[in-house]
């Protein structure tokens, strides 16, 4: 990792270098360069500055992205005549005289302040910036040492329209003061607000690469799952897991905030979040030491719709399809200083089909004699159909105290209520001394019921720009019943259950936190942040089995598999440090570093049927470094180091036995310990002509991984009073696994015509995957090359209709022991808006010639081999509308909301969970195809 980590810096050193050579062209020695109008704050040049080694001056960015610096630049006046050896062009340095031009922005509506506004010294001759500041908290604003010329002032800011000031002279002392400037708000006050301007599709911040969810068109109706699958760099398989870059250790936050309902399933969760609710998707491929560190590939932030504007809204939402269908609720409401939301929220997926084949074979191995068993072959069938409710209800308030001061609070309820059938779950064993395979045949049930309340409350004081202070609290409880019933079943016709089996699994997890953070200037070019953070978790797992007899026999207790309870409570703290340093050759480091200390408290209520559960505590030192270099021409180029953590989450914790398929067992681990990672990153970023162009590549080195770890057992197959036993495909888990990946990311977006946006990208990486088991039987190692992509092209036209295409897919993904085949998705919206937007009508369609989409997965291993065929009947059509009622006016932009970030736990569909049932399934959280999301439950 360090020879990577040198390899990368001398490679990104070697660039700059050749991409700004000194040169001719470079400004004379004692003239000062124009700082980035990129940078977060200025930096004051000393009198006899020193010359800039790269020698080149950046051009300047159009006003509608540029951003002022808060102070003084050494720029040269227009009309001046360039110092010698200096050239003529636009971007030359430029002298600096004694002007001075002040201000005093208020709100055309309300005459209040418009504080922090960004205010820009604009060229005639170009329309192009060339100095600016920023306001005060009381709207005043100064731009000192003006040279002699002709200007104009552009002012700025979210939320209110774009002014340019009339022809400015300025003369040798000059002190020029513009008096009150009006800013009039960025919106039409009709019976709705619509907001003017459109956002591109995808865009790029300092630390995140942003989805604007809200632009798309064949999503709505849908669900979270359906937006994330449009995002570059993610990938969301059929049965809605998530992984970035190849890697499910992902951190799923709501609103930057954790919640435990991502605990159980990250898949499950995403169903519960409508599309229509979500505004944007943001994507932390490198998080500073302000984040938790759990998340080894990074942190996906889904940020949901909100209004900061006056008056009463209610918005409704609906669709009905073959599939599923939706209603939403979502209210608003503002007054002076505070604000209310109330919102609710329900799905059905009623007619989701499936079918699934498996062909297995497995043998055993007698250590001591170097043996193998002969082969025993079992072939399963199953039909499946899952039906599922989803609710999610949501209270929200805030309430400025002062214009530097504010409090915000919210409650959510998420529920959710589903069961999975599986008809005709019709087992063949071939046994190596019978004639005649052993036939046995179940339904099975499973029933998944799950509640989630998320409360928190935030406090916030801004002392100025980029000196604040905060603190935030947070409760989280997800209640979860997991339990299946099989009702096994006999006669000759197997029509007649004879007896039935019954697992229960009852759990919850709850956490709490606290988190306090403070951050301040430095000087106008340095920035410090630094925080405190408790964790507090409680996690519980109460299993039992029962037997019963025929049809309508009482269950009672199954003694040769004793019941249990997990406790499992896991406390952190944590504090962090962070320093961010901006130069005036254009650079800017971040770099930080975060300790964070785990105790862990875990035992069973039977300690003499269950494994000990001595876990030793443990401390982790995270560091990080972001390095970003400005370029002319809009161009970015940045590097980023970091250390990751990921802890076990309850679903690879959790010992209870699925035994739902009865050939295909899993259970977790609670002995589990974190694995760690190492990232690096080097990327690229501009824009060419109005199209902006991304390309990434990186490298990640994971240790002590969790992965699934396969052997082969004895274990009662059919009916449970007159067992016979078979040998089973037994998954638990174990931090044995070792992997590497590197590859590249490359996408891009444009707009032509102003009306047709078109996206898409590429994703191509290298995984290398071992499990370091000492026992040549249990070892397992694959590698593999595994390409993803997706394309995207919307129009908009005046009269109000919309459409959208949008087609992506994985190719053959590298699993420990095997491979899963490659899968695609496609969709096609459209939507037509009436009555000033307050109403619309769309129509969605998604992969409507899957009849069905099969999917193949395939392990081996010395003692096993599996070959599986899941079949998915997702064709989907739907309808769906929505209508918006009330009056709304524009007040001062609200101030940043902070939250908190929990981003801690790795997550997965495994241990004793019976969310999946289906032999492809089983497989799911092997080393490089593990499920993202989620905290012990």
């Amino acid at each position: 990792m360090k020879a990577l980590l040198l390899s990368l810096l001398i490679v990104s050193a070697t660039t700059l270098f050749a991409q700004n050579p000194t040169g001719p062209g470079a400004p004379a020695s004692g003239t000062a360069v124009t700082p980035s109008t990129s940078q977060p704050a200025p930096v004051v040049i000393p009198a006899n500055p020193v010359p800039d080694p790269f020698g080149t001056t950046p051009t300047a960015t159009p006003p509608g992205s540029f951003t002022a610096p808060g102070g003084p630049t050494m720029i040269q006046a227009p009309g001046t005549q360039p110092q010698p050896a200096a050239t003529t062009s636009e971007t030359d340095p430029i002298a600096r005289g004694n002007g001075k031009i002040s201000g005093l922005l208020i709100d055309s509506a309300s005459t209040k302040p418009v504080e922090f506004a960004t205010i820009a010294l604009l060229n005639t001759a170009t329309n192009k910036p060339i100095d600016g500041t920023t306001a005060d908290g009381k709207g005043k604003f100064t731009i000192g040492k003006v040279a002699p010329g002709k200007y104009r002032l552009q002012y700025s800011f979210i939320g209110y329209k774009d002014k340019r000031s009339s022809l400015i002279t300025i003369d040798r002392n000059s002190d020029i003061n513009l008096g009150t400037i009006k800013l009039a708000a960025d919106v039409r006050t009709l019976n709705e607000v619509n907001v003017v301007g459109q956002a591109a599709m995808i865009e790029e911040k300092v630390d995140r690469l942003v989805y604007n969810a809200d632009k798309d068109i064949a999503a709505k109706g849908g669900d979270a799952g359906d937006i994330l699958r449009k995002v570059p760099m993610l990938s969301v398989d059929l049965d809605g897991n998530v992984s970035l870059r190849g890697s499910a250790n992902v951190t799923v936050l709501i609103n930057n905030k954790p919640s435990t309902i991502v605990a159980s399933s990250v898949a499950d969760a995403l169903k519960q979040i409508p599309a229509d609710m979500i505004k944007t998707v943001e994507v932390i491929t490198s998080p500073s030491a302000k984040y938790d560190a759990e998340g080894s590939a990074g942190i996906i932030n889904i940020v949901t719709k909100k209004t900061t504007l006056q008056g009463a809204t209610l918005d409704v939402n609906g669709g009905a399809g073959n599939r599923g269908s939706n209603l939403g609720l979502s209210g608003n409401y503002r007054t002076g200083k505070m604000g209310f939301s109330l919102s609710g929220f329900g799905r059905a997926e009623y007619n989701v089909k499936g079918a699934f084949a498996n062909d297995q074979t497995t043998r055993t191995y007698d250590q001591a004699t170097n043996t193998y068993s002969a082969s025993t072959r079992t072939l399963q069938t199953a039909t499946t159909l899952t039906q599922r409710l989803f609710g999610n209800y949501q209270l929200g308030w805030d309430y400025d105290i002062d214009k530097r001061t504010s409090l915000t609070a919210s409650v959510r309820y998420g529920a959710r209520n589903g069961t999975t059938k599986q008809n005709n779950l019709l087992t063949q064993t071939l046994a190596p001394s019978s004639y005649f395979p052993t036939i046995s045949d179940r339904n099975v049930k499973t029933t998944d019921l799950s509640g989630t309340v998320d409360a928190n409350v935030t406090y916030t004081k801004i002392y100025k720009p980029q000196q604040e202070f905060s603190i935030l609290a947070l409760f989280s409880r997800n209640n979860r019943t997991n339990d299946f019933v099989s009702d096994i079943l006999g006669g000759t016709d197997f029509q007649t259950i004879s007896s039935r089996i019954r697992n229960d699994n009852l759990s919850y997890n709850q956490e709490s936190t606290l988190q306090i953070d403070y951050q301040t200037p430095i000087k106008t070019n340095q920035l410090l942040e630094f925080g405190v953070k408790g964790i507090f978790r409680k996690a519980n797992s109460d299993y039992q089995y029962y037997l019963a007899t025929g049809e309508t026999g009482n269950f009672i207790l199954d003694n040769t598999r004793p019941a249990n309870t997990l406790y499992y409570n896991q406390d952190i703290g944590a504090s962090y440090l962070s320093y961010t340093l901006t130069t005036k050759n254009k650079y800017t480091i971040k770099a930080g570093a975060r300790y964070e200390y785990t105790v862990i408290d875990a035992r069973f209520s039977n300690e003499a049927t269950a494994t000990p559960t001595d876990i030793p505590n443990y401390g982790t030192l995270v560091p990080s470094v972001n390095i970003s270099k400005s370029l002319k021409g809009g161009r970015i180029l940045k590097l980023a180091y970091n250390r990751r953590i990921q802890r076990p989450g309850i679903q690879f914790l959790n010992p209870n036995v699925n035994s739902s398929n009865p050939t295909n067992i899993t259970r977790g681990n609670p002995l589990l310990s974190p694995e760690f990672t190492d990232n690096v990153e080097f990327s690229t970023s501009g824009n060419i002509k109005g199209l902006y162009l991304n390309a990434s590549l990186f490298g990640r080195r994971t240790n002590g991984e969790i992965t699934a770890v396969r052997d082969v057992i004895q274990q009662p197959i059919g009916d449970p009073i007159n067992q016979v036993f078979q040998q089973v495909i037994q998954t638990t888990y174990q931090n044995v696994g070792h992997e590497d990946a590197y590859g590249l990311n490359l996408f891009g977006n444009g707009t032509l015509f102003r009306k047709l946006q078109l996206g898409g990208g590429i994703d191509v990486y290298h995984v290398s995957l071992t499990n370091n088991n000492a026992n040549p039987v249990y070892a397992a190692s694959n590698s593999g090359l595994v390409i993803a992509g997706r394309i995207q092209s919307s129009l908009s036209l005046s009269n109000g209709w919309g459409f959208q295409l949008f087609g992506g897919g994985r190719g053959k993904q590298v699993q420990l022991q095997g491979y899963q085949s490659p899968m695609y998705f496609y969709s096609i919206g459209m939507r037509k808006e009436f009555n000033d937007k307050r109403a619309s009508l769309g129509l969605a369609a998604e992969n409507i010639f899957n009849h069905p989409f099969v999917q193949r997965s395939e392990l081996s291993s010395p003692i096993l081999s599996q070959n599986s065929q899941t079949s998915f009947y997702n064709a989907g059509v739907r309808l769906t509308f929505s209508y918006k009622l009330g009056k709304m006016s524009f007040d001062a932009p609200q101030k940043r909301r902070k939250s908190v970030n929990n981003d801690d736990v790795k997550d997965g569909e495994g241990g004793g969970d019976n969310q999946q049932q289906q032999p492809a399934q089983q497989s799911a959280p092997t080393g490089g195809t593990r499920s993202g999301g989620g905290r012990p439950r």
